[in-house]
């Protein structure tokens, strides 16, 4: 239920994947050309970073979403390394939930109900701009087709159906292969997991669900950001997908990389419902979070796996730039160029469309 609470707020804005930084805009020339084709079969991914300090090691794996939804990850090497590591760091994110007993839980239920429908009955129409609203009846029509519930819905919660719907028509899914393969590893290999979270509480989970639902939130830029995304990214984001599953690093460092997500994080993290219960600076404390725990994991560890976006791996000024300048060593994995990897199955794109 503390889930459910999360997600009027923050769930999907990718608080989880926070940390991660865009990265700088690049040439799009090539990019339709790489995204006509999805990849398939089983791909190697990329290979990792490598944070040292004398002999304690880190080893951090970046993650991507959307990824290609018929690729198997060959997992060989990381699971092994996750089964040698003393303790698997989980990205880091964010968790808000509610102070309440089981009871206090239950009780809550029924004022969940509608959470994401606009106030006083709103309709998409009459919250947004009537450019934004023909653009997202053309879009709709093309990834969600019929069907009115969506109508009824703040533009952020009509944007999430909309990027949702778009990325599984193109053969993509956001479904976390990566990360439930790590965690199954470290299980099995009975080698402790510890989550970075950074937890805020509310004492009056009620009153912030009332005053929710009559709140009209500023996510216009986050619907249009996310129009954007669907209507032009979605070449790049299967390109992106490609490039990750085959571990080609140069690709990913080329294309260009845009996200909604800033804008729709901004749309609840800046309410005054969010400001007033203390949820504020949220970027600077999950990153803290991250290198103070992975700091004392290189201090108390012989090794240590841990995942994080590959975004921020890829950024100047990410948290390895950070941790290089604490003094620690920093090692690159190597590009894996596509005409090196093994022979591609690939599902043409436009075939799924």
């Amino acid at each position: 239920m503390h889930r459910i609470l999360l997600a009027f707020l923050f769930a999907w804005t990718g608080i989880a994947t926070a940390s991660a930084q865009d990265m700088p805009p690049a040439s799009v020339a090539s990019v339709h050309d790489i995204a006509a084709v999805v990849v398939r079969g089983v791909q190697p991914g990329p290979g990792l970073w490598k944070v040292s300090k004398g002999d304690h090691v880190l080893w951090i794996l970046g993650t991507l979403s959307p990824l290609p939804k018929d690729i198997t990850w060959d997992s060989h090497r990381v699971e092994i390394l996750v089964a040698s590591s003393q303790e698997v760091l989980v990205a880091p994110s964010l968790q808000v939930r509610g102070n309440l007993g089981f009871f206090g839980t239950l009780a809550l239920l029924p004022s969940l109900i509608g959470l994401r429908n606009n106030p006083d009955g709103a309709m998409l129409r009459d919250v947004v701009s009537p450019d934004l609203y023909a653009r997202w009846s053309v879009l709709k029509e093309k990834y969600i087709g019929g069907g009115n519930k969506v109508e009824k819905w703040r533009p952020i919660f009509a944007a999430i159906d909309l990027y949702d719907a778009a990325i599984r028509k193109a053969g993509l899914t956001d479904k976390l292969l990566v990360q439930k393969t790590v965690a199954a590893a470290a299980k099995h290999a009975g080698v402790k997991v510890m989550p970075v979270i950074v937890t805020f509480v509310l004492d009056d989970p009620r009153s912030a669900v009332k005053e929710f639902k009559a709140t009209a939130l500023d996510d216009s830029d986050c619907f249009r950001k996310t129009l954007d995304r669907v209507d032009t990214d979605l070449a790049a984001m299967t390109a992106r997908a490609n490039a990750w599953s085959v571990g080609d690093l140069d690709a990913l460092r080329k294309l260009p990389y845009t996200s909604q997500m800033a804008a729709c994080h901004a749309a609840l993290s800046e309410t005054q419902l969010a400001r007033k219960r203390g949820i504020l600076d949220i970027d600077t404390r999950v990153r803290k979070a991250w290198l103070d725990a992975a700091m004392q994991a290189l201090g108390a560890n012989q090794e240590t796996f841990a995942t994080l976006p590959i975004s921020n791996l890829l950024s100047a000024d990410g948290y390895l730039s950070q941790l290089r300048a604490a003094g620690y060593s920093i090692e690159e994995p190597a590009s894996k160029s596509p005409a090196t990897s093994a022979a591609i199955d690939v599902d043409a794109a436009t075939a799924r469309r």
